[in-house]
């Protein structure tokens, strides 16, 4: 019984180490949160916004379409604007803001002008 918790002691240690490792070695090759450049999401799909942004960046989304809808369901809308604009590095303190329409709907004029 003593002999099988000093292996599993010496397991969690192991992996322990290991994780450590490999998040020291991120950090060195500057694949840290702030380091990317934020990509050009105007008329795609807001799920793509979930899969290429890094999972600890802050999100506002919303509606721009004027009827204040919950946005729910992220395969089923579009983007129409973004904040920050594209090529502009991401750091730990930005907040990325995304207006959205539902897909099939078209982005509203005010928003299509303000927006090239």
């Amino acid at each position: 019984m003593r002999r099988a918790a000093v292996v599993l002691g010496g397991a969690v240690l192991a992996l322990a180490a290991v994780a450590a490792s490999s998040a020291e070695e991120a950090a060195e090759a500057g694949d840290e949160p702030g380091t990317r450049p934020m990509p050009d999401f105007l008329d795609r799909g807001l799920w793509r916004v979930f899969t290429r942004l890094d999972r600890r960046t802050r999100l506002d989304v919303h509606d721009v379409s004027g009827r204040d809808r919950r946005v729910l369901w992220p395969p089923r809308w579009q983007v129409c604007t973004q904040y920050p604009a594209a090529g502009t590095e991401l750091d730990g303190r930005t907040t990325v803001m995304i207006g959205v329409v539902r897909k099939g709907e078209t982005c509203p004029p005010r928003v299509r002008d303000a927006r090239r």
